[in-house]
This record gives structure tokens, sequence and C-alpha cells, in this order.
């Protein structure tokens, strides 16, 4: 039988002497077979990732605190430290992507609450109703507190990534205020800025009575409702 390893030297049928095809001149079931062992990889290590996410956020929701140990971590999520250190360089990178996930989250139930709204402006109130919903609401203000108070300091480490993550909510709201500016329902508002600052009203009354003993009230969170709309009406008055 003939040997099908090629000798030193011996030219390899599309390439140089003695050298592997390039993956220009690569079998395409060679490529398919190594595009399934890479899907394979991919998954394994997405679901791994995916694992030591939920593994921090079910912590910080038991103990109210952002930062569990690593330790504690990899033992929730039946992993090593060889598996964290493979995905995140340190805890602070992991709990960005726990913050990503809360954001997504949070994202899709605005995004629920605003497509029953009538009106443009009625979903920007749906939006602002939503944010401050977060402090109201027991579980959601346990689950949300270790992240709106740890938010600044992530974002001094990682601004970019956290940047990204909380423009998801901010468009919400952006494109709520750009119809209702089309409409005529707010011809002045100015979508970008006005999204800005109604973003950082919410989430400075949410760090605030997230980070004290008294409860949020929600008398006040209408009254600040009542507020940012009419602040919003004015400015197009």
């Amino acid at each position: 039988m003939q040997n099908a390893i090629p000798k030193p030297g011996k030219r390899v049928p599309g390439g140089a002497p003695g050298r592997v095809p390039d993956r220009a001149r690569r079998a395409p079931a060679v490529e398919r077979a190594v595009d399934r062992a890479l899907a394979r990889q991919r998954d394994a290590y997405a679901l791994e990732a995916e694992r030591l996410v939920a593994a921090a956020l079910g912590l910080i929701r038991e103990r109210g605190e952002l930062e569990p140990p690593v330790a504690a971590i990899v033992r929730r999520a039946r992993l090593s430290n060889q598996a964290f250190y493979r995905h995140f360089r340190s805890k602070h990178e992991l709990l960005v992507a726990v913050l990503d996930h809360g954001i997504e989250v949070l994202a899709e139930y605005l995004a629920e609450r605003m497509a029953k709204a009538p009106s443009a402006t009625e979903r920007v109130r749906a939006w602002l109703r939503g944010m401050l919903q977060q402090a109201l609401d027991p579980r959601g203000a346990e689950g949300t507190r270790p992240f709106v108070l740890a938010r600044g300091r992530l974002a001094r480490h990682y601004p970019e990534e956290v940047a990204l993550s909380e423009q998801r909510l901010t468009a919400l709201v952006r494109e709520a205020l750009e119809e209702a500016k089309r409409t005529g329902e707010l011809p002045d508002a100015e979508p970008a800025a006005d999204a800005e600052s109604l973003y950082h009203l919410a989430m400075g009354w949410l760090e605030a009575r997230l980070s004290g003993d008294a409860p949020a009230d929600r008398a006040h969170a209408t009254r600040i409702e009542a507020f940012a709309l009419a602040g919003l009406r004015a400015g197009s008055a």
C-alpha cells in the first residue's frame, strides 16, 4: 500500500513541496470538519460562560452584594478556576457580563410595557414608570439594588462595556421621543438629550431609594413621572 504521508521535499497537490495546502486550497470536506469542531467548542465554551453568569447572578440575589468570591461562583457553576479564567480575566469582567444580562432582561421588560401604550408620549411614560418600578417592587428591588449601586464603580473600570449596556435602555425611550416629535405630540423634543436626561433622572432616584433604609414611595414615583412628562411638554410648548 502506498504511503499517503508525503516525504520531505515531495510536492503536496495544490501546494509547495512538503507544505499543507492553505485555506484557499483546502478541500471542502476538511473545511466542514474544522467548522464543525470549532462550532462544538464554541457551544461548549458559551455554555460554560452562561453557567458562570447564572451562578454569579444567583449568588448576588441571595447575598444582596455584587461581588461574591470567585470560589463561590465556580462552585455554584460546578466548574473550575481554569474554566473561569478561560472566559473572564477578572471577577469584575464577569460582573460586567452579569450587568449586561440584567440590562437585557430590563430592556425586554420595558419594551413589553411600552408596546401596550397607545401613543408615543404614553410609551415614554411607560418606560419611565417601568424604570421606577424597579425600586417599588420588593422582588425587583432585591435584584436591582446591587447593580444600581455598583454601576458607577463598574463604569470606571469598563466604561465602554457599561455604556453600551445602558444604551439599550436609552434607545427605547429615544425612539419613543423621536416618534412623539414626528407626530407633533412633543414637537420641540430633543430625543437624544431628553432620553439621557430621563435615564439619569430615573437612575438617580433608584440609587437614592435603593441605597437608603426607607422604602421607595409610590406617590413619590408618580410625582417624578408627572414632573418628567411636564418638563417634556413645557419644552414643546
